[in-house]
């Protein structure tokens, strides 16, 4: 069975509630307030089933929304996830303020399709209600609503005068809506939360894409709550399963009404994002007050609404009846999407004054280039989906655009993200992080001849650690570029894998160097690392002061302390405190002299038997000792060492 939404339009007291109970017998006015009033004040439901030309069941959910100028807040909850509209004209009266409005807020949102209805006919006579037709032809004239392509159907809800002919139209119009994607990832902006005796809390909304089953776990945002679907209702009927396109209701697990709230919305978990800034093709109704830069304005959004503050990105004023590159700031966070569409109206007095779509709803912090603003987000409206992922990576520069953020950023399956990163020429996929090729290139080439000045600059250093060398890069991109962001991880890893499969670098340990460089030492640097080596050799446990060595040579200090980095980097000298350095060969010694004392007999050992054993002073007995239990030679239990 097709599912496909309806909404009513049009000015207060001009017939819709009347009309929608008229074709479905269902009143829509659900609130006490107004009944008691007799005017719709929140936004309201019904359905209709209709035969479908092959025989089938078309199934429409009406949404009921109000007329009155103060309610349009809750008329834009509604009317966000309509597939065509119901504009009610009453024929008694014609073309009022709240139809041009609620006229803009559907061309606003694109609606594509709708019928024209001129109710309360049985009001009029026969000339009165041609002359009304005529009036509405000559409004809607070039519009989706245009009368050539558009019915313009003449009702009496109150005598069912033309109800047969609204139908058939609406079947046919109905027909015609494509089918919203059942298969994409579920989202269902929340219109109403309640709790229902027995069941506990209850949403309803649109279902405006994918499908959601009983026992779904479903992420709330944006505060990011989890819940689970304990029951799906379909048009007030319990069902296994909702699809994109249809009124559903939710009955929710782990969640209190009171965490809940018109506005919200629900998808899977772990796949979008919430955001408080987006960047738009923003455009301003014609006879609306020019909109100048940072200015606050309402936003709304499906079901919705925030203020947010308008940033224009090529002039300081948008003017009557123009658009353009808009980035929207607002005050609380909200799921958006690429292709949301939205309206924007005047903090005071509340006018409808236009609208646009979401391009971009994670543009970066920084302040961009109006330029490449523009070609991106020119790629984003016009581009095909590669296109459109190409450009994302691209602006992503070093950083490069993990392939878990794609489905928030493109509004797809993680697994169609993960098919078309792997499929896109011009990628480079560097663990789960796509970055371009062109970039990936260039990067890798810094990485190259920052390599080569390190080697340059550092002679008898064997190579540059892996942190070093990537902080190196950053700053190298960041002066090259005016990049920002740094070289993620995983991007660094990559280009360090690729650079050593290429035998471009070699790669040891933490250690990276050229092919072919070790450390490369002149005539007095080479005799001055055997005289320190010697020093300490011969010292055995009784060795010198490191500095008393060093000032004996003939090199300048900072050379020399690089001979004994690289005398303890091949463990030639190991350093046991921060003041004692001890040949290798020594301490191998001493750790054999200690398990001899156990083939003795001896099983413990004091400071006093150590430095007796040893020749050594207490200065070197304590750190020497404390070597041995880090080396698990000793342990020390009390004042002495076991032996184990």
């Amino acid at each position: 069975m097709k599912s496909v939404i309806v909404g009513t339009a049009g000015h207060i007291d001009h017939g819709k509630t009347a009309l929608v109970k008229a074709l479905t017998g269902i009143d829509a006015d659900r609130l006490e307030e107004e009944k008691r009033r007799g005017i719709t004040i929140d936004i309201g439901f019904a359905h209709l089933d209709l035969p479908w030309p092959d025989g089938e069941k078309l199934r429409l959910g009406f949404v009921d929304v109000p007329g009155h100028e103060r309610f349009v807040r809750n008329m834009l909850a509604g009317v966000g996830g309509i597939d065509l509209v119901l504009l009610v004209i009453a024929a008694d009266e014609g073309i009022k303020p709240q139809t041009r409005e609620h006229f803009d807020i559907c061309r606003l949102l694109a609606v594509r399709r709708g019928i024209t209805v001129l109710s309360k006919s049985d009001a009029v006579d026969a000339e009165t209600l041609d002359v009304v037709r005529l009036e509405v032809e000559e409004f809607l004239r070039g519009s989706f609503l245009d009368a050539a392509q558009a019915p313009i159907v003449a009702v009496s809800s109150l005598t069912g005068a033309g109800l047969d002919h609204l139908k058939q139209a609406l079947a046919k119009v109905a027909v015609e809506v494509p089918a919203k994607d059942s298969t994409a990832l579920a989202r269902l902006p929340i219109d109403r939360v309640f709790t229902m005796k027995g069941f506990g809390t209850v949403v309803t909304g649109t279902l405006v894409a994918g499908t959601i089953h009983k026992e779904d776990e479903l992420e709330v945002f944006p505060t990011g709550k989890r819940v689970r679907v304990r029951g799906v209702q379909v048009h007030g009927e319990g069902a296994e399963h909702a699809v994109a396109g249809q009124r559903t209701a939710l009955n929710l697990a782990g969640v209190a009404v009171e965490e809940l709230a018109r506005g919200m919305a629900l998808a899977p978990t772990d796949t979008f994002r919430a955001t408080n800034r987006m960047d738009t093709r923003l455009l301003l109704l014609p006879g609306a007050r020019s909109l100048k830069d940072h200015a606050r304005v309402h936003l709304h959004a499906y079901t919705m609404e925030t203020v947010a503050e308008v940033r224009l990105f090529d002039s300081r004023e948008l003017r009557t009846g123009d658009e353009q590159w808009a980035q929207l700031r607002l005050r609380e966070t909200a799921l958006l999407l690429p292709h949301d569409r939205f309206i924007v109206r005047q903090l005071s007095p509340l006018l409808t004054i236009g609208g646009g779509s979401v391009l971009d709803p994670f543009p970066p912090a920084r302040t961009p280039v109006q330029r490449e603003v523009a070609t991106f987000l020119t790629t984003l409206t016009n581009g095909s989906v590669e296109d459109v992922l190409s450009a994302r990576v691209k602006r992503r520069g070093v950083s490069g655009l993990p392939i878990r953020d794609i489905p928030a950023e493109m509004n797809i399956r993680p697994d169609q993200a993960q098919r078309l990163a792997a499929g896109l020429a011009g990628l480079r996929q560097s663990g789960q992080v796509l970055i371009d090729g062109t970039v990936f290139t260039w990067v890798s080439k810094i990485v190259q001849e920052a390599v080569q000045q390190f080697h340059d600059a550092n002679p008898l250093v064997p190579g540059i650690s892996r942190d070093e060398l990537r902080d190196r890069a950053n700053v190298i991109c960041k002066k090259m570029m005016r990049e920002r962001m740094p070289i993620t991880q995983e991007v660094f890893q990559g280009i360090l894998h690729s650079l050593a499969q290429n035998k471009s670098i070699e790669l040891t340990g933490d250690v990276i160097r050229l092919p072919g460089r070790g450390v490369v030492m002149r005539d007095e640097e080479a005799e001055s690392k055997k005289i320190i080596e010697q020093a300490f050799a011969t010292a055995a446990l009784q060795v010198p002061a490191l500095n008393q060595v060093l000032a004996g040579l003939k090199l300048d200090k900072a050379r020399a302390q690089k001979l004994v980095t690289l005398l303890l980097r091949d463990k030639v000298l190991i350093k046991i405190s921060d003041q004692l350095v001890f040949h290798e060969s020594a301490l191998a010694n001493l750790r054999a002299q200690v398990a001899a004392q156990k083939g003795k007999g001896v099983a413990r050992i004091d400071v006093g038997k150590f430095k007796e054993m040893t020749g050594v002073s207490r200065k070197y007995a304590i750190p020497l000792l404390e070597y041995l239990d880090r080396e698990r030679v000793t342990r020390r239990v009390g004042d002495e060492r076991i032996i184990l």
